[in-house]
């Protein structure tokens, strides 16, 4: 499966469209990754904890994202555009939306 944020594939030629697809996942973070954070917050610096949550929940979206192309019958997607948003009280919660157009190339 070739997956690209480009609306096309080098080399390669679209035979079909299956339609659009998605991939969600919404991620609580927890206490501790939250202090921890909190302290980076205040003291400078990256914060470990929530780049592995954030590339955990990122991963998770573009593999949804995939079954679904294939449910479709395709073997690539195109276009693909990653969103990032906060939820929940508090902010706690972490959403990660991946969408693109499934497609067959040859």
């Amino acid at each position: 499966m070739i997956l690209t944020t480009t609306p096309s594939i080098e080399g390669k030629q679209i035979s079909s469209y299956h339609g659009v697809v998605f991939g969600e996942v919404i991620t609580g973070i927890n206490f501790v990754k939250d202090f921890f954070a909190g302290v980076r917050n205040f003291v400078g610096g990256r914060s470990g904890s929530y780049e592995e949550e954030l590339m955990k929940a990122r991963d998770a979206a573009l593999q949804e994202l995939e079954q679904r192309a294939m449910e479709k019958g395709a073997n690539a997607v195109v276009g693909i555009d990653i969103d990032y948003e906060v939820l929940g009280q508090n902010n706690g919660m972490l959403m990660v939306t991946a969408s693109g157009t499934a497609v067959t190339v040859a």
